[in-house]
């Protein structure tokens, strides 16, 4: 089975959690004050939901929504387009020596919750659960 590079061993250090806040905060501030030099991206209201980065603080990956989840294609591609732009940002305002190569997932967080959502609303998980 392969490994995950992102969840080997116990789990994300405190440094690696500490560091994927500070660049999802500032991914969202600068999505949100419209700082990058793309009218295309600009237009697009992003959630910036989780930032988990490697081990040795290398690589950051982004899990992206566009608001109203229309889009979605369109959002991955556009930040990937600004990809430089963006990580000179984060870097200059988060203050780490070296600035993370910055990787744009969508979040399929909500998904997984409507999904939860409906199994628990099933008869037999409902019964299961009363009991």
């Amino acid at each position: 089975m392969a490994k995950n590079k992102f969840h080997d061993g116990p789990g994300p250090s405190q440094r690696q959690l500490r560091v994927g806040e500070l660049i999802r905060r500032t991914l969202s501030e600068v999505l949100a004050r419209g700082d990058v030099h793309d009218p295309d991206l600009n237009r697009m209201s992003i959630t910036v939901g989780e930032v988990r980065t490697s081990p040795d603080l290398k690589i950051a990956t982004a899990y992206v929504l566009p608001l109203g989840g229309k889009g979605q294609e369109d959002v991955i591609e556009l930040l990937a387009r600004n990809k430089g732009e963006l990580r000179r940002m984060v870097g200059k305002k988060v203050g780490l020596k070296f600035s993370p190569d910055l990787r744009f997932r969508l979040d399929d967080t909500f998904d997984r919750l409507d999904d939860t959502r409906r199994m628990f609303e099933q008869d037999a998980v409902r019964r299961d659960l009363d009991e």
